[in-house]
């Protein structure tokens, strides 16, 4: 089968630090922190009490009453996210056919703040259900994607990919398999997620995987710090637009860059622990780049999981030691949620569109929040701190790693 080789032509994003594409890349370039005091919810009774929100945010500048009822906040940051995408890739009803466009879009968990809602104010009522109708689709994961397609009319296939943080990572890499195989020429992909909700604060502050630095929350995400003590929960979405490169050429289109492998595996290891040695992450990335055909002295940069928390950076940081060897001392990486936080399943989108602008601009956005070196992290790596990089890039991967072990890698080349 002859492959086709697969570009993305249109970016859409909505961060803590930035609701644009072009906002968030300036911030991320310039170091701009997203933490703050959590707003969603009353958080005065948790441990952590900080979050990375997206700032500046009214549902009714974009949405009316009647409909924004429909839409939990992770679907409305999907829709606004693909919205930007769309629009910037120029894809119409007059240079594509729309039944031959896909969405694949990811979630790790969805509408939870909807249905705690909804199952809070049944709790502490006379116990007479009064549901609104619109419970069971803004939960459900999928109906992102399903909103995206009738928005705009594609009739390709739709669903929502779910693997906890790297949910977006597989959306992407679902809809890159669709296109290369030629099987349709557009997809929509991406992730969304809207979790600063107390279930979801809760439940993550039970596990002990978030930060408790509430006094010094614009340095509590440290990835790869030695005083890291776990995440920052962020919120938002990112969308790409992929692409076959013939029909890109043929209607003119603007091109950011290029797919050209992906690796997955599973750690097959522990329900939220990543495996100690690193070993699902190192078989995904060596996966992602036998299948774009290269070695890894071709890797020019890395955009990390790196979500701060203890383990899962050191697993992560051993993988790459092991699998690039002296080669890391060349290679450049970062962690975005050093200013972003974690976005769970919506994080990898927002990664992946940093991963293209960093090839396309030659800048490698940094990873703040570093005071003191891990001992247990390899010394010879070049993680990117403080300050943006200026560096001529032709191949990066960006990692995504979830609980239950699942892992992903993606290569992205300069176009």
């Amino acid at each position: 089968m002859e492959l086709r080789r697969v570009v993305i032509t249109g970016l859409g994003a909505v961060t803590p630090i930035g609701n644009t594409v072009s906002d968030f890349w300036d911030a991320l370039c310039k170091g701009v922190n997203g933490a703050g005091e959590v707003t969603r919810f009353d958080a005065s009774k948790f441990k952590t009490r900080i979050a990375c929100e997206v700032k500046n945010y009214d549902p009714q500048q974009f949405f009316d009453r009647k409909e924004s009822r429909k839409l939990d906040l992770f679907t409305q940051f999907a829709i606004l996210a693909s919205d930007e995408a769309i629009q910037d890739s120029q894809i119409t009803e007059d240079n594509t056919d729309l039944n031959e466009v896909g969405v694949v879009f990811g979630s790790g968990i969805g509408g939870i703040n909807s249905f705690y809602e909804e199952v809070a104010a049944y709790a502490t009522g006379d116990g007479t259900p009064r549901y609104n109708p619109f419970i069971i689709p803004k939960l459900l994961p999928d109906l992102a994607a399903g909103h995206i397609s009738m928005r705009h009319g594609f009739r390709g296939p739709n669903f929502s990919t779910v693997s906890a943080c790297a949910s977006s990572a597989n959306a992407i890499v679902e809809g890159f398999n669709y296109v290369r195989y030629g099987m349709f020429p557009v997809a929509v992909v991406g992730g969304s997620e809207a979790a600063v909700s107390p279930p979801a604060m809760g439940g993550f502050e039970a596990m002990r995987a978030m930060t408790t630095r509430n006094d010094d929350m614009m340095t509590a995400s440290r990835p790869f710090d030695a005083d890291r003590d776990g995440f920052i929960m962020g919120e938002g979405a990112g969308c790409l637009v992929l692409e076959e490169l013939e029909h890109a050429l043929a209607r003119n289109a603007k091109i950011y860059g290029e797919i050209v492998g992906c690796g997955l595996s599973s750690d097959a290891y522990h329900i939220t622990a990543p495996h100690p040695e690193g070993l699902g992450a190192m078989m995904c990335m060596e996966r992602a780049i036998k299948s774009a055909g290269l070695q890894t002295t071709d890797i020019d940069h890395i955009n990390t999981h790196g979500t701060s928390t203890p383990a899962g950076d050191t697993s992560e940081a051993m993988a790459i030691s092991r699998l690039f060897g002296e080669h890391v001392s060349k290679m450049p990486i970062n962690s975005i949620k050093s200013m972003t936080g974690h976005l769970l399943g919506g994080s990898s989108a927002i990664e992946a569109i940093a991963t293209v602008l960093t090839l396309r601009d030659g800048i490698i956005p940094p990873t703040i929040n570093h005071f003191n070196d891990d001992p247990s992290i390899d010394p010879n790596l070049d993680i990117v701190y403080w300050e943006a990089r200026k560096k001529e890039m032709t191949y990066a991967i960006s990692n995504a790693f979830g609980f239950g072990g699942h892992n992903a890698s993606i290569v992205f080349k300069k176009y």
